[in-house]
């Protein structure tokens, strides 16, 4: 919806501009699905068609243009997008909060792989930014800038806790160690049900929002920006 607020396309054209703008790096698209977006939309009145377009023997294609009520939509689910904190359920968290179930040295040599890995590929986009930076306006290099730092953040805080690890300093590192060395659950690790009920209350009252999401307000599919749809098709 943001492209087509930009100016009227046909779908195969989004898809181009998605490409050359290297969106498919942030945002999660399912290319095939973009013409069955584009219908879900006007169905919706959230685009109309705005033309007809002509090149050479090619076929005619359909050119889409934002309504009014798009241009809203559009407009609350980006709003919504950079305000709006909401749970994310990252691959990595989840695999931290089952940890325990890996040997203390297992996963200090998957941590050690993994900030490794991140650091490369932080340092792969500074070099991209530093490139890019002398003939790009910022403005349309912020996402990638923010992915590097979060690269750069995660890789760091992997380090204070692998250095924690290896000093022995890490609450509860001497029963998660006797744990798979002895085959025996630690004593007091299935008492701790009642601590942890405590902490996911206090945690799900820090994550609840100030405002409702529009896809909640509007209803229609969630179709905000040129981003992910609820189905994960962009």
């Amino acid at each position: 919806m943001v492209l087509l607020g930009e100016r009227p396309m046909h779908p195969y054209e989004i898809a181009r501009v998605l490409r050359q703008r290297g969106k498919e790096h942030s945002i999660k698209i399912n290319y095939g699905s973009l013409y069955t977006v584009v219908q879900n939309l006007e169905k919706h009145g959230f685009v109309t068609v705005a033309g007809v377009q002509r090149q050479g023997n090619r076929p005619e294609r359909t050119l889409y243009g934002l309504t009014d009520d798009g241009r809203i939509e559009m407009h609350d689910g980006l709003a919504d997008l950079v305000a709006v904190p909401v749970p994310e359920y990252p691959a990595f968290e989840a695999g931290l909060s089952l940890i325990e179930a890996l040997h203390p040295d297992e996963a200090v040599e998957l941590l050690t792989e993994r900030a490794a890995a991140q650091e490369v590929q932080a340092a792969a986009l500074r070099g991209v930014l530093a490139k890019l930076g002398a003939e790009v306006p910022r403005l349309f290099l912020i996402e990638t800038d923010y992915k590097a730092r979060m690269l750069e953040a995660q890789a760091a805080w992997i380090r204070d806790l692998l250095a924690e690890i290896a000093a022995g300093t890490l609450s509860g590192i001497g029963e998660w160690r006797g744990w798979h060395e002895t085959g025996n659950v630690p004593e007091g690790w299935s008492e701790l049900e009642d601590q942890f009920r405590d902490f996911d209350a206090a945690e799900v009252r820090a994550e609840e929002p100030g405002r409702q999401p529009a896809a909640a307000r509007s209803g229609p599919d969630g179709l905000a920006a040129e981003g992910e749809r609820p189905d994960g098709t962009g």
